[in-house]
């Protein structure tokens, strides 16, 4: 499924169970506690992970179409401008940092 399509499907879902769709603080509230419900599902080792991944992407598709952003042209276009960007070790702790900044 295409992310345009997931985000109406996401959105339609919330229209018909007469969900939030014009508060984007709470929207952002409740992303976060999905957020908090798959790390909690991950170190527990709950089989209900994917779902709770799930969950998150719909509440993410739902409020990019609250706020009226095209989420596949956005991830679209962040991927691209990731794949451009250099990353190198940092000296001491190893992990890679942008090198281009």
């Amino acid at each position: 499924m295409e992310i345009a399509l997931a985000q109406e499907l996401a959105w339609q879902n919330k229209l018909a169970k007469g969900f939030n769709t014009s508060e984007v603080p709470l929207e952002f509230c409740l992303l976060q506690g999905e957020v908090a419900e798959a790390f909690d599902a991950w170190r527990r080792q709950n089989d209900n992970l994917g779902e709770e991944l799930a969950d998150i992407a719909i509440f993410l598709l739902s409020l990019a179409e609250m706020t009226g952003v095209d989420l596949q042209e956005a991830i679209e276009r962040k991927i691209a401008k990731n794949s451009a960007r250099r990353y190198i070790p940092h000296p001491k702790t190893g992990i890679p940092v942008r090198a281009d900044k």
